[in-house]
């Protein structure tokens, strides 16, 4: 039975688990706590689509300190695994188990439910009712068969994993998003390459969350760590390095393919509408662990490097966004070469330099890349449910550099935004490959 988006956020999942709740099921708990990894994760990653602050640092933020809880709830008794804890920034150890027999599906489960119940806390009713839901259906799954003494020890502790790594979330500076991530006063810049308001939407005519670069990164240094440098000179002379990349995104915007098209709209990842372009790299994972039956263990250690990966690679970008505020194609374009083009896409309220969606794809494929190699196949069913076709890549490298060209297509970057982009998110994402994760 495939399980369906849908499904979830209508409470009718009831037959997904009456797969899992099977005698062979209990008995074999690796088996168990796989199935709680996979199914928490597709529960999240529909709360984040409805959830109205979750816009696309928010999202992978939250996916980042998800991925840890697991982790660290799992390494807590495995000696083949290894804690996080000293490799992220002010990450210190979890408390260790106190003495007792413990059941490892029971221990994730509590970490999970406690920490999506307060990351997750300002979704709607809806939501809420989904989440416990969740945790009522996975807890079944996860005690069946097991000694009421183990579970509530093991539910115990599993809450003590994720109260450890709330705590250090709550200091970051990203844990209270106010006005949507618009801020109430903002000076705008005055030169004439500064980004201005693409929109007429009232909340969008600040910048979203123009101080997420002030956030503690996970891995990366800082939040400079991986600047890519500055973009081509600004000019608006016919001709010029910078015209000549406007009039790219013109000319394609304008000879689009029906490919084009599709690639544009299968990697535009909405916030509201979709889980968010970290939401898109953690559902192909998902997917990955589905076909491939892995390890709760592998699926936990992936989760986790991928989250902080992309968590980095947003406060990297907005770094960059920020320190360059770069005006949109859409705008110079109107101003400067046809005042009457609109892009296919419509364009996200912040500067353009550089592409967010390179960035954080950049940065998955080089984690995801040194996880399973560089020629490893998958297909990405992520959008199916909006009525988008399966997409299919050789590598993941190939759907980053897919990812980044759909900017292009969609009309909302320039090509040096994905490109640099691209290379931000790879150094990125080197920082959270080379986390320790197994013995």
């Amino acid at each position: 039975m495939k399980f369906r988006r849908r499904t979830v956020l209508g409470f009718t999942i009831a037959a997904p688990f009456a797969l899992t709740m099977t005698p062979a099921f209990a008995a074999d708990r690796a088996d168990v706590s796989r199935k709680v990894m996979v199914m928490w994760h597709k529960l999240i990653l529909e709360l984040v689509r409805h959830t109205a602050t979750y816009v696309p640092p928010v999202a992978a933020r939250a996916f980042a300190y998800i991925g840890i809880t697991a982790h660290e709830a799992l390494a807590s008794g495995n000696p083949q695994l290894v804690s996080l804890a000293g490799q992220l920034t002010d990450l210190a150890a979890v408390p260790l188990r106190p003495d007792g027999e413990f059941d490892e599906p029971c221990v994730l489960h509590a970490a999970l439910q406690a920490a999506v119940a307060e990351l997750f806390a300002n979704t709607g009713p809806t939501g809420q009712r989904a989440i416990e839901a969740m945790g009522r259906k996975m807890g079944e799954a996860a005690r069946d068969g097991i000694d009421s003494t183990v579970v509530d020890r093991s539910v115990a502790y599993g809450q003590v994993v994720a109260e450890h790594i709330l705590a250090w979330s709550r200091v970051d500076g990203g844990a209270v998003i106010q006005n949507m991530g618009f801020p109430i006063e903002y000076t705008p810049g005055t030169r004439p390459q500064d980004w201005v308001p693409t929109n007429l939407i009232r909340l969008q005519q600040t910048p979203l969350l123009p101080d997420w670069a002030r956030n503690r990164p996970f891995a990366m240094p800082s939040a400079a760590a991986a600047d890519p440098g500055p973009h081509p000179d600004y000019d608006e002379t016919p001709g010029s390095a910078f015209h000549a990349h406007a009039l790219d995104v013109y000319d394609t915007g304008r000879n689009l393919t029906d490919e084009q098209k599709l690639i544009a709209r299968f990697w535009s990842d909405d916030p509201m509408l979709t889980p968010t372009p970290a939401g898109h790299w953690i559902a192909i994972v998902i997917q990955i662990a589905e076909r491939d039956a892995l390890p709760v263990e592998v699926i936990s250690s992936t989760l986790a490097k991928l989250g902080v990966a992309q968590a980095d690679a947003f406060i990297s970008c907005w770094d960059t966004k920020f320190r360059y505020n770069l005006l949109r194609p859409v705008t110079y374009i109107k101003r400067h070469i046809d005042p009457a083009w609109e892009p296919l896409l419509i364009t996200p309220p912040f500067p353009e330099y550089t592409s967010g969606h390179s960035t954080q794809s950049g940065a998955a494929s080089t984690v995801l890349t040194a996880i399973f190699g560089d020629t490893f196949a998958f297909d990405d069913e992520t959008h199916v449910d909006e009525g988008l076709p399966v997409r299919s890549y050789p590598s993941f490298a190939a759907a980053a550099d897919e990812a980044a060209v759909s900017r292009l297509y969609g009309g909302i970057h320039y090509p040096f935004g994905n490109e640099k982009g691209l290379e931000q998110g790879r150094a990125v994402g080197a920082y959270a490959a080379a986390l320790r994760t197994e013995a």
